[in-house]
């Protein structure tokens, strides 16, 4: 990560925390008070192939002891009431604005993966991971939608790992990759606003 980069994380970051604080304290105390604890969810992602860190989210499901892989249909009645609403605006993953200021992860960036995908998959985690991953990024923006509703029609988790596998990894990697090729702060910025404005529209 370039200089220039860190230093627009770190301006973006502390700016958005400073203007989202009160949605912050918000949405903590109505999880704490509405579902109880834990406030967070901490899930162990991967910074680089042989780094891993926790990310940050606003827990949006009843907790199991066993959780692995990503979240499809199979998981759906675990999700709450508040949950549902959480991630349709994207406000569960503004915990993350801290793990950017910690440089687990940037602004912009590819999503940062599970281990499990990274173990499977080491010669193409190798490319994306050669970038910081991202709170949001091109493959987000493009294909988050279609990821959501490809992933929700699954009804096993065995189903849900051969879709993600199958047809969620390729197109997001061909997305990461095209914006490693083309990655400026100019691009960077752009994302940014793209971002901010779909989460305003819903």
């Amino acid at each position: 990560m370039t200089p220039a980069k860190r230093a627009l994380d770190i301006v973006v970051a502390l700016g958005l925390l400073l203007i989202l604080a009160p949605v912050i304290v918000v949405v903590a105390l109505t999880i704490l008070i509405c579902n109880g604890r834990p406030v967070l969810y901490l899930s162990e992602r991967m910074k680089t192939p042989e780094q891993a860190f926790l990310l940050w989210k606003f827990r949006t499901m009843r907790p199991v002891e066993m959780d692995t892989g990503v979240s499809g249909g199979d998981k759906n009645d675990r999700i709450t009431k508040l949950g549902h609403i959480l991630r349709r605006a994207r406000l569960d993953e503004l915990p993350q604005l801290f793990n950017v200021l910690r440089g687990d992860i940037s602004m912009v960036g590819p999503r940062p993966p599970l281990r499990r995908y990274v173990e499977r998959f080491p010669d193409l985690y190798a490319q994306i991971l050669q970038q910081r991953p991202g709170l949001t990024g091109l493959a987000t923006i493009v294909f988050h939608k279609s990821e959501t509703r490809l992933l929700s029609r699954c009804a096993t988790a065995a189903q849900t790992e051969d879709v993600y596998i199958r047809r969620c990894i390729p197109r997001k990697a061909r997305l990461d990759l095209i914006y490693a090729e083309n990655r400026t702060l100019w691009l960077d910025l752009r994302l940014i606003a793209a971002t901010v404005l779909k989460v305003l529209s819903r």
